[in-house]
């Protein structure tokens, strides 16, 4: 541990994923070596994350009081409706969204959050960044001060800053086994795709004095250190090797401590196994998908403790169930048997750091990767939300919870994760780097 009390700027973009990550980073920096970490953040998160302890610097105008402030769960489920990518089209279509979305989103994120990012980072003359985001952010990149970029979804689509075509492009779910014309014809259609407006973020990139991309990629990969996160027997680096500035770890799990849970009596006096169910902030925003499941799984012999999302008072949930608008998640993952989730990142790393077998029903994005590589790795299944009968999905919760010889590998999983805490390496990479002169 330094002997110095470093100040840590945390930038991560302001979804429910990079913001849930970057929390659990900044936990074991202030926790384990006794930095200072500052939050860049909309207003949405600001009390929650004094809540924690953690101090706040706003992007944008603080809002008065008696303001009412969309929350970002709110928010990116109306993205996310409007996109369509937590509706039935296929994974290719959905990627396509994705990028047109982010497309949109740059230039003005470039424009409206950068300024702001920037007065912070004068401001506070931070030691370190760390910043979780789609995009390079040119008040980071040209600050003068060592930078970390983290990224918090699968690592596969680290395809989006450093791009190896020896995997398939991200985002779509595709074995990683696949032929090589697959591969590049999927490729060709979403880098087309992303037409005009891409060179017109390029372009805007290289006139704030950031480094030029790499043709249709969106970021660009610290000098630094890259941060990325997926347990070891996940992890893509058996096809893809990374350079020696990339950093895997298992997990960027928070702590949780500011929760409470108790499983509720309506479940504890039935029998049967404890089945996590959560779509995360997004995938639940789809009503009619989660009565889909709610009906299959009120069938079920099983308990199920449910994430029911910002719709909650759409949809009621069977006798077999229990759930709310949220549930904390560490906590209700440390008690369940088996995870029926989305597939979101933090979500199956955590679940990992539990020793849980999962059903992923997986909906948008990175989403379909980690689906495909926990089915790959034999962690777990894979099946389509939409599309899977009744039984698909009854018959894998049992088939799961029965294997014996999955529930083992998992249990050891688990433990090394635990026992290794490799998380708390990154105390010594921010020290590190912090002592870097540009």
């Amino acid at each position: 541990m330094s002997n110095k009390k470093l100040t840590v700027l945390l930038a991560p973009a302001q979804f429910v994923g990079p913001m849930m990550s970057s929390i659990g980073m900044a936990e074991v920096l202030r926790d384990v070596g006794g930095h200072e970490c500052v939050f860049a953040v909309r207003n949405d998160w600001k009390a929650r994350l004094e809540a924690m302890g953690f101090e706040v610097r706003l992007i944008g105008k603080p809002v008065d009081r008696d303001m009412v402030v969309m929350d970002s769960a709110d928010s990116n489920v109306k993205d996310a409706q409007e996109t369509g990518i937590i509706d039935d089209i296929t994974p290719f279509e959905k990627a396509i969204s994705c990028n047109d979305f982010f497309m949109q989103l740059l230039p003005k994120e470039i424009q409206e959050t950068d300024p702001y990012i920037r007065n912070i980072i004068a401001d506070l003359k931070p030691d370190v960044i760390i910043s979780d985001n789609l995009i390079t952010l040119p008040s980071i990149v040209t600050s003068g001060i060592p930078w970390i970029f983290s990224w918090s979804n699968n690592p596969h689509s680290l395809d989006y800053g450093y791009e190896d075509k020896r995997l398939p492009p991200s985002f779509l779910g595709l074995p990683t086994n696949s032929e090589t014309e697959v591969k590049e014809k999927y490729r060709q259609q979403l880098n087309e795709g992303k037409g005009d407006k891409w060179y017109t973020y390029r372009d805007q990139l290289i006139a704030s004095g950031c480094p030029e991309l790499k043709d249709f990629l969106m970021w660009t990969p610290s000098p630094f250190a890259n941060i990325y996160m997926i347990p070891k027997e996940l992890d893509y680096t058996d096809i893809r090797p990374l350079p020696d500035n990339f950093y895997g770890f298992d997990c960027f799990k928070r702590s949780g401590n500011e929760d409470k849970f108790e499983v509720p009596e309506s479940l504890k006096n039935r029998s049967g196994k404890l089945i996590y169910l959560s779509l995360g902030s997004m995938g639940s925003g789809n009503v009619e998908l989660m009565k889909r499941l709610v009906a299959i799984l009120s069938k079920s012999k099983h308990r199920f403790i449910v994430s029911k999302g910002v719709k909650h008072n759409e949809y009621e949930l069977a006798d077999n169930m229990w759930g709310e608008r949220s549930v904390p998640q560490v906590k209700v993952l440390s008690v369940v048997d088996l995870m029926i989730t989305h597939g979101g990142n933090n979500t199956v790393t955590e679940t990992m750091y539990f020793g849980k077998p999962m059903i992923v029903l997986p909906l948008f994005a990175d989403q379909y990767d980690n689906a495909q590589r926990i089915q790959e790795k034999g962690f777990g299944i894979r099946l389509d939300a939409f599309k899977c009968s009744e039984n698909d999905l009854l018959d894998s919760i049992d088939r799961l919870l029965s294997d014996q010889i999955l529930t083992q590998k998992l249990v050891k999983v688990s433990q090394r994760i635990q026992s290794e805490k490799n998380i708390e390496k990154l105390v010594k990479i921010v020290e590190n780097f912090s002592e870097i002169m540009i």
